[in-house]
């Protein structure tokens, strides 16, 4: 304990020797560990906010349906609605909420214009806490029960039916039996969604209604499940799988969305692959400043080897050296960063591009995700590359012959 408080007082006097040198990769560091965090908190948010849009659009975190569904979403392919085993297990704490949907799909058509669309059949009370469309609802009203007559249309779509709400559409589909099914439906509720896609993609009405329309009985398309956390669905499915038995299939929101779900193992590639980086370029820096501190005090590192300090001592003099720079900068940098991301965690406008925002499936307002775990990760791969990276001042000094190191001018 004694020679360690010896070390970290050599090493903290050593260090201020230069003072402006020792400031200077100081900040260094410090803006290094800030743009690490920082940037890797706006990847996060912009990343957070695709993959949680992605699940509102209507696949929740857990989807049950006919095993052919996915590859033909017609009404061929639906399957009866909860009960027994799934049921109860759909009531379980870690379900947040489910619902069952009709979704197919269709054409809209108004007096001025045409469109296809998927037409979705919901239950209005169990889509609140699933979907986003209960949530978006920018004019009229939302459906009231699986019975409502209305239908929900985005507010692209409304325009580019050159119609308004109140206004009679007709929707067509196929039934059961192959035929052309349609029927006439009334506006009433319009939605606005942070992405512009969602809202020509989609139409809503009453689960019932659509099921009349399609002669569908009490069949669904699919039963979507809603968990706590969309990073651990594995065994939110697993429950699910095995409650629902060998005749329906099963998916998580990854396999489901599989563009969104290769966002996540990207990002935590990205983070750890900027971090590398950008202390690669801090890197040369340290190992300069080092190098420079052994050389100014090359006489009195041969004093202390010929007053009985090992080499090993010395390497520890080095290395905590460099230690106590990178601590101070990492606690600097990261207090920083959350400063800077705390005021715009309320999101950032950035409609300016919002249309190559949407083109990668993100909102044109991002929300900065501070989260801590990337502050430790960063922190500890910055501590072990800067042990690394003053591993060859620290030897180079430790080498010395005490006379030689005395004599040198």
């Amino acid at each position: 304990m004694g020679s360690f408080r010896v070390t970290l007082r050599l090493a903290w006097r050593n260090l201020w020797r230069n003072h402006r040198r020792t400031l200077i990769m100081l900040a260094a560091v410090v803006v290094g560990v800030w743009a690490m965090v920082f940037m890797t908190a706006l990847m996060r948010g912009m990343v957070d906010d695709m993959v949680t849009d992605g699940i509102r659009t209507l696949p929740g975190h857990v989807q049950v349906h006919h095993p052919a569904f996915q590859d033909d979403p017609s009404v061929a392919n639906s399957i009866p609605p909860p009960s027994g085993a799934l049921l109860e297990a759909l009531g379980r704490p870690e379900i947040v909420a489910w619902a069952s949907r009709i979704k197919v799909p269709a054409v809209v058509s108004s007096e001025r214009g045409t469109r296809g669309v998927v037409l979705v059949g919901i239950d209005p009370e169990r889509e609140r806490d699933l979907s986003f469309v209960a949530g978006d609802m920018a004019d009229g009203r939302f459906l009231e029960s699986s019975e409502d007559e209305g239908l929900i249309v985005g507010r692209k779509l409304l325009e580019r039916l050159e119609t308004d709400l109140g206004k009679r559409v007709v929707v067509m589909s196929q039934d059961r039996e192959n035929e052309i099914a349609d029927r006439g439906f009334r506006v009433v509720g319009v939605y606005d969604s942070r992405l512009q896609a969602q809202e020509e993609g989609f139409v809503f009405a009453g689960r019932a209604t659509v099921q009349r329309l399609l002669q569908m009985d009490d069949q669904v398309s699919e039963i979507a499940v809603l968990g706590t956390d969309y990073r651990n669905v594995d065994g939110l499915r697993d429950r699910v799988e095995a409650a629902a038995g060998a005749d329906l299939k099963v998916e998580s929101w990854p396999v489901l969305e599989p563009y969104l779900g290769s966002m996540l193992p990207m990002m935590d590639g990205f983070v750890l692959v900027w971090i590398v980086v950008v202390f690669l370029a801090l890197a040369f820096g340290l190992i300069n400043t080092l190098v420079m501190a052994v050389f100014e005090r090359v006489r009195e590192i041969g004093l202390m080897l010929a007053l009985g300090m090992t080499p090993a001592g010395i390497r520890a003099q080095i290395i905590t050296e460099s230690t106590i720079l990178l601590g101070l900068g990492l606690l600097v940098g990261d207090v920083l960063a959350w400063l800077t991301v705390r005021p715009l965690e309320k999101g950032i406008d950035l409609s300016i591009v919002g249309e190559g925002m949407e083109y990668f499936g993100a909102a044109a307002v991002l929300y900065p995700a501070f989260r801590w775990e990337d502050v430790i990760l960063a922190n500890v791969i910055v501590l072990v590359l800067g042990f690394i990276a003053s591993l060859s001042p620290a030897v180079r000094a430790s080498r010395y012959e005490p006379v030689e190191a005395i004599t040198k001018v």
